[in-house]
């Protein structure tokens, strides 16, 4: 089971059965965390290790686990984790939990794991051990797509069959809903409802699944900082309904989002991210956009 990661600040252990992710003033706790993980330790066993001393000392971590169809996460303190899995998409906050959050979550087929601290430069793989981690992502082979800025795979070839700009298992968008979701007030000095997908570049165009009701939105990037089709940003459904929520489509240089009371985020390109009022977007060559109630 191979996890993609950026360095960061926090401690990832990562073994056959369980993956933990422990801040960086729990150091003395990561050798035996590691001992137990990497000798094949499950969910539960690896949650009293981590416990057992009360969670008053312990400010904050992840612990994950696949058991054939399920997932099961528990999370505390500056945490978050993003599960794609069927037609839905389940965001797991930590920061607000007194004691911890727990799910346990069917047929996902792609996790994201979210800590504060800074990110490194690059996505760098391993399928077990112990490193520094700032975010971890796993996909299942099975549902893997490589994708790059223009939407087209890595080998060139289009790829107009795809269900949705995004990543499979993302919910899919309505047409368009009765009243919008948000409202987008864009940098140039002009504003979009969000009751439908809108679909944000230089040069953007209606992707497959997007629908026929999709709206485009052009944005000046004189530098080329902007891809064609940088970003969608659409009503959310499932866990997400009543939310606006973005992707980034795999632009060239990214997509920073900042959230009120959360640290800068550099999306990650695929994973669908609910939007809070007052969010801001950042897409570079000077274009940013503010997300407000409608």
């Amino acid at each position: 089971m191979s996890w993609s990661y950026r360095g960061g600040d926090w401690f990832g252990i990562f073994g056959e059965n369980a993956v933990v992710v422990l801040p960086p003033s729990e150091k003395a706790r990561v050798a035996g965390v590691w001992e137990l993980v990497d000798d094949g330790a499950g969910f539960d066993e690896t949650l009293d290790a981590l416990i057992s001393a009360g969670l008053r000392d312990l400010p904050g971590f992840v612990l994950v686990s696949r058991d054939g169809a399920e997932t099961r996460v528990v999370l505390r303190g500056a945490a978050y984790a993003h599960f794609a899995a069927g037609d839905e998409v389940v965001h797991v906050d930590g920061d607000s939990a007194t004691t911890w959050v727990e799910r346990t979550i069917a047929g996902v087929n792609r996790i994201h794991l979210e800590v504060s601290g800074e990110h490194g430069a690059e996505d760098l793989v391993l399928s077990g051990g112990l490193v520094r981690i700032a975010s971890a992502e796993w996909q299942d082979e099975d549902a893997r797509i490589d994708v790059d800025h223009d939407g087209l795979t890595q080998g060139g070839t289009p790829t107009p069959e795809r269900a949705l700009p995004g990543i499979p298992g993302q919910p899919p968008a309505p047409a368009v809903t009765a009243r919008p979701v948000a409202r987008l007030l864009f940098s140039g000095g002009h504003a979009v409802d969000v009751d439908r997908v809108v679909l944000v570049g230089r040069a953007p165009e209606t992707r497959a699944g997007a629908g026929d009701e999709s709206r485009q939105v052009r944005v000046d990037s004189p530098h080329q900082e902007i891809s064609a089709t940088h970003l969608e940003i659409r009503p959310g459904s499932g866990a997400d309904h009543g939310s606006a929520v973005v992707t980034d489509l795999g632009s060239t240089n990214g997509t920073l989002l900042v959230q009120p009371g959360l640290p800068p985020e550099d999306l990650k390109a695929g994973v669908a991210v609910q939007l809070i009022p007052g969010a801001v977007l950042d897409l570079g060559d000077g274009v940013s956009i503010q997300v407000v109630n409608p």
